[in-house]
């Protein structure tokens, strides 16, 4: 056994520069899961950079400065994200309020169709059970408000910590693009100097992040877009609040669209109960996500879905569990390092000469 595993070190470490590159990445996971939120700032900065990087690029490929380039772009960035805010963020506001305020009376009509349930099928469904399931839920109802209402208050004493990362990410974003060149040639020198397969690894998924975070936001405006006007035309209720949810769930590959389509189906059924304009909601939500998988994804991800749904899923389990938002959000570029990782250490044998 031992001999086994001493036979297959040999085989794919042989190389240093193998040993470099898992050097490499053991001090970079070291490093985000211990100080993760530490550098929190820096990582939202990094996904910002990246995203900016390809209208700054095309600036500059204009003539224009790229000091210049850089500002034009964080100025036009952060108008349209003011504007968001003040104008997205109070109608989202509102519609949580109104359901909020709604969700009595949606217990209420719960309550009465349940405990009609033993009159229409008493050899099913007896009184004494739904006496029991109506308590577990309205236990749960409260525990959810007190846990709503301790998450708002915790949230209140973290509005200084957002301020300061209200300053700091925009800084951090504009020396980052500003800078880039001599950042990576000063982060170069630290590096060790057999590094032949990290940076091939390195120059492959800087490609693969750059287009995969401009990807993830392009399907999360157009999926959210979407959303919105077929609600509006449907007149669902609280329809913007329900297409930034269903925008935001592409975040989490399979596992976002199924959570997401709870909300969005109890919302329904409440308005308008089991009617036929129950049922055409559920068939245009059905549709996006069908069109999202079938069409949207393979077209922004072409790269990525060469990744089986299984190994996705596993992605996000485990980084998301490792490092929260941010290994959910980086779930397939993180899978897909480790597979060219794995493709990249040499798996020859020792009696085979290494070029």
């Amino acid at each position: 056994m031992l001999e086994m595993i001493s036979r297959w070190y040999q085989r794919r470490f042989s190389d240093p520069h193998a040993v470099s590159l898992v050097a490499i990445l053991l001090v970079g996971f070291i490093t985000i899961y211990f100080f993760g939120n530490l550098i929190a700032p820096l990582l939202a900065a990094i996904v910002l950079a990246y995203l900016l990087e390809w209208p700054v690029m095309y600036l500059t490929r204009m003539k224009v400065p790229r000091t210049l380039a850089v500002t034009l772009v964080l100025l036009l960035f952060s108008g349209l994200m003011v504007m968001a805010v003040f104008v997205l963020i109070p109608v989202i506001w509102h519609q949580i309020s109104n359901l909020i305020s709604d969700v009595p009376s949606m217990f209420n009509d719960l309550q009465r169709y349940v405990s009609s349930l033993p009159e229409r099928y008493p050899e099913l469904v007896q009184p004494e059970q739904i006496t029991a399931v109506m308590n577990n839920l309205r236990a749960k109802v409260l525990g959810m408000g007190e846990s709503a209402l301790k998450g708002s208050v915790a949230s209140l004493l973290s509005l200084a910590t957002l301020a300061v990362y209200l300053i700091l990410v925009p800084l951090l974003v504009f020396f980052l693009l500003k800078d880039k060149d001599e950042m990576l040639r000063s982060f170069s020198r630290i590096l060790p100097r057999n590094r032949r397969l990290a940076s091939k690894v390195g120059a492959e998924m800087n490609q693969q992040i750059s287009n995969y975070i401009r990807g993830k936001v392009t399907e999360i405006f157009i999926v959210g877009i979407v959303s919105y006007i077929t609600f509006a035309l449907l007149d669902l209720r609280y329809a913007l609040l329900l297409a930034v949810l269903v925008g935001f769930s592409v975040l989490i590959p399979y596992i976002g669209a199924a959570a997401v389509t709870l909300p969005v189906a109890m919302v329904g059924l409440f308005q308008w109960g089991l009617t036929p304009d129950f049922w055409w909601l559920l068939v245009a939500y059905g549709i996006i996500q069908a069109l999202d998988g079938n069409v949207l994804v393979p077209i922004l991800f072409s790269e990525a879905v060469n990744l089986h749904p299984v190994a996705i899923i596993i992605s996000v389990l485990v980084f998301g569990g490792l490092w929260g938002f941010w290994g959910v959000f980086f779930a397939i570029p993180l899978a897909t390092l480790v597979k060219a990782v794995w493709n990249a250490l040499p798996a020859t044998d020792l009696s085979e000469e290494t070029p």
